[in-house]
């Protein structure tokens, strides 16, 4: 029996046996009587909830962003091909052609995603306007974390948390931590959300053991900003617990592999469609304004803080200070092809050779010049964070509007900041929205694009 609040134990096994009936009809449909179906059911089935339960496709909950659900789908179609296309590998006999088979797939996979965001739109509209799938949920400890958590569960009801009383431990009208107890088991509260600064000790192994044996989910609220906020990474040695400071996501193979994919896909389609036929047209114009080489390169640092030289066409006039440097507004270096190509960002697209080469990726934390960067290194608090990951073409902090001259020390704080949390949130969608947002702000024209 389910207890009221959970999440209903049905809606997973359910969402396997939806998604399933997708991949069973269709595959039918497609393939028609020759095509060994019962063997297919029964592969594809087992392959589907093996790998499901390992990509984690199924682990959506009702704080699950957007962004996450889509990252989720996408690298379950890439799964999803990957098995189909296995199945017909082993019976290499079949004359089905890769173009059905990737019709089939793509058809497929529109119905789970379809089913998918639609079930999670309507539990919205279902906690919302008839007040089901509710969890209810206590806060131990007041303070300002505890105040904006209490806001987040009053604004958003479309979350679906009923928040129902919150604790004082230490003020006035303070309770003790057992009171706290009896009122959890009498309302039956689902989920209880704990302050780490305002328990004690004591306190805290009491609630701990209160709820393990009572069956309640227990969650801390991190006080120390720098360390509590961050995406820790649990491990064991031998039964040791240990913590990292974050976990990043492109460490993991998976990740590597279709962020790796996406900047390869990305680079051959600039470099041969665009940039076969625009450098010779460009370098013309370029060398026909000043002497000098058409493209312009410079020793930056990138992953692991190796350095390399980062591709520019040219739009300064050659001089000793361009290593040194950094453009300015009126810069008098600049030419007038210059300035055309800086304005909208053209003067970058020979780093997709960079890219290519593997020195690079299409989005990550901007490099800086190898100059700026010692200086930065020792200036900046956790500056050195941005080279754990390959430097990006454009950025997350670039489309925030953290691009162009450096002219403040909050100015390349902030761009940290930005890098950080792209390190420790990565994800393919991310990485889509940037690009398109770079576009968008390269075709509108950028302020400090000079």
């Amino acid at each position: 029996m389910f207890k009221s609040g959970r999440y209903s134990g049905w809606l997973r096994p359910i969402s396997y046996g939806i998604d399933l009936f997708f991949i069973h009809f269709f595959a039918f449909e497609f393939f028609g009587t020759p095509f060994p179906y019962f063997n297919y059911v029964v592969f594809l089935t087992l392959a589907w909830l093996l790998l499901s339960l390992r990509s984690g496709f199924y682990e959506i909950y009702r704080f699950t962003h957007l962004s996450k659900i889509m990252y989720l789908v996408g690298k379950q179609g890439v799964i999803f091909v990957l098995i189909v296309f296995s199945f017909f590998g082993f019976y290499n006999e079949l004359t089905t052609s890769a173009s059905a088979i990737f019709k089939y797939v793509l058809l497929v996979m529109a119905c789970i995603t379809i089913m998918k965001l639609a079930v999670f739109f309507l539990l919205k509209k279902y906690r919302l306007h008839l007040g089901g799938n509710v969890r209810k949920v206590v806060i131990i400890g007041l303070n300002q974390k505890t105040d904006q958590l209490r806001k987040f569960f009053t604004n958003n009801p479309v979350y679906g948390y009923k928040l129902y009383r919150t604790f004082d431990l230490k003020g006035s009208n303070k309770v003790s931590i057992e009171e706290c107890m009896d009122y959890i088991m009498k309302e039956e509260i689902d989920e209880v959300y704990s302050s780490v600064a305002e328990v004690g000790n004591k306190d805290l192994i009491k609630l701990i053991d209160f709820v393990d044996n009572n069956l309640k989910i227990l969650k801390f609220l991190p006080d120390n900003k720098e360390i509590y906020s961050k995406k820790l990474d649990f491990t064991y040695y031998g039964v040791l617990p240990i913590l990292s400071m974050r976990k990043i996501p492109m460490d993991e193979p998976f990740n590597k592999f279709l962020k790796r994919s996406f900047d390869i896909a990305l680079s051959l389609i600039v470099i041969i469609g665009l940039l076969s036929w625009l450098t010779p047209l460009l370098g013309l114009w370029i060398k026909l304004e000043s002497k000098g080489p058409v493209f312009f390169k410079q020793k930056r640092n990138g992953l692991d803080y190796k350095e390399f030289y980062c591709y520019k066409f040219r739009s300064m006039k050659p001089n000793p200070m361009a290593h040194l440097h950094q453009i300015k507004k009126g810069d008098e270096r600049v030419t007038k092809v210059g300035r055309i190509i800086r304005k909208t960002s053209i003067d970058e697209l020979p780093q997709f050779i960079n890219v290519l080469k593997g020195e690079m990726s299409v989005v990550g934390p901007r490099p800086h010049m190898v100059s700026h960067t010692h200086m930065y290194a020792e200036r900046i608090d956790k500056f050195m964070v941005r080279h754990f990951i390959k430097p990006g073409i454009t950025g997350l902090a670039q489309v925030s509007g953290f691009r162009g001259e450096v002219e403040s020390e909050s100015h390349i704080i902030n761009r940290v900041k930005y890098d950080i949390f792209y390190l420790e949130n990565w994800s393919l969608f991310l990485d889509i929205k940037i690009v398109f947002q770079t576009i968008f702000n390269a075709l509108r024209g950028e302020e400090k694009a000079y």
